[in-house]
């Protein structure tokens, strides 16, 4: 049996869903595009930190390893100082054996010519051995005290190793749970464009993180690899590219790239769902082959507001964002995106 390609991105979060034991339930109007839009939003969050959390714990273990290892090092020096001094002492008491040792200290005193003299060959005596002992004393004192060190390092080190792998575990049960509602956000999306309407704005809680103080543009998504550029030519489209493509993930936040006015919110034709903004100074500009939508026909958005989120609907071959820049509302009148961010202060 051959399956036409919306039909296949149906059955994709069916077999994931089987895969992971659960059941996709088919969607309905109180369980459907609105409910998996702010799913898949909320695993983006739930991914990005659990993401941090796991980093954090990766460089907390790099360091406490690196810890554990100066500790080692300065440890072996100090064995190597202990076993020098160690060996100046057995000189030193082979030296006293060779010329008589206590014998000879002792007939040193005997021959002294004063009791000044006598008391002060005993005093260097005891000095110099009481000096010898409280070295060795303090070079053990000072291994022992590196090793416990070591040891709670290297303690340290394995603990938060253990919880890194965790913390892994947790990551890899959050991207797996991300990339079932993902598709199913898409298939969602591929029912509306066959349909030639638009589910309608999915209004989420969040709605993306203002950008900083003085900010007027960004780029529509935060995170990306650049695919195909604008007037670029390919089997793809009937005439040249009209828009820079964004690589992402479906259900990755789109957001408007400056303030203004969303006048155009449509599905169906080669860009899927897609939205049009206009701003201020006479540009407008376009975000194709969406999964969703976060706003309605009319609203007014900020800088850096999340507006939809990513798919691949549409002549669309892989799951990106179809950004253009236009003079008019209409396709045609395109300018180089990349140029154009880049005169707004937006290097790609």
């Amino acid at each position: 049996m051959c399956l036409r390609h919306r039909d296949r991105l149906l059955l994709v979060p069916v077999l994931l869903c089987a895969l992971m034991g659960t059941a996709v339930a088919p969607a309905t109007a109180s369980d459907g595009p609105s409910s998996t839009s702010a799913e898949v939003a909320r695993l983006y969050e739930d991914a990005a930190k659990a993401t941090e959390t796991y980093e954090q714990g990766r460089r907390a273990a790099d360091a406490q390893r690196t810890a554990a290892g100066l500790l080692e090092e300065r440890l072996n020096r100090q064995r190597l100082e202990f076993a020098a001094i160690h060996d100046a002492v057995g000189a030193v008491a082979r030296a006293q054996y060779r010329t008589g040792g206590p014998l000879a200290l002792t007939a040193g005193m005997l021959l002294a010519k004063n009791p000044d003299e006598l008391m002060r060959g005993r005093r260097l005596a005891w000095q110099a051995e009481r000096a010898v002992n409280e070295l060795i004393g303090r070079a053990r004192a000072a291994e022992r005290r590196l090793a416990v060190a070591e040891g709670r390092a290297r303690s340290a080190w394995r603990e938060l190793d253990v919880r890194k792998e965790r913390l892994a575990a947790i990551k890899q049960g959050i991207e797996t749970k991300l990339e079932a509602a993902q598709w199913q956000l898409q298939a969602e999306a591929e029912e509306s464009v066959a349909a030639g309407k638009c589910a309608g704005a999915v209004h989420l809680d969040k709605t993306g993180s203002p950008p900083p103080p003085g900010t007027a543009w960004v780029t529509p998504v935060e995170h990306y690899a650049l695919s195909a550029g604008f007037d670029s030519t390919g089997e793809h489209w009937a005439k040249r590219h009209t828009g820079q493509d964004f690589a992402v993930s479906i259900g990755t936040p789109v957001r408007s790239v400056g303030a203004g006015r969303v006048i155009s919110v449509s599905c169906g034709g080669s860009f899927g769902i897609q939205i049009v903004v206009e701003h201020p100074g006479g540009y407008y500009t376009q975000y194709g082959h969406l999964a969703a939508v976060t706003v309605d026909q009319g609203q007014q958005v900020r800088t850096g507001q999340w507006i939809g989120q990513a798919g691949t609907t549409g002549n669309s071959t892989g799951p990106h964002l179809h950004f253009e820049v236009r003079l008019t509302p209409y396709l045609g009148s395109g300018v180089d995106p990349a140029v154009w961010l880049r005169e707004h202060g937006v290097p790609l």
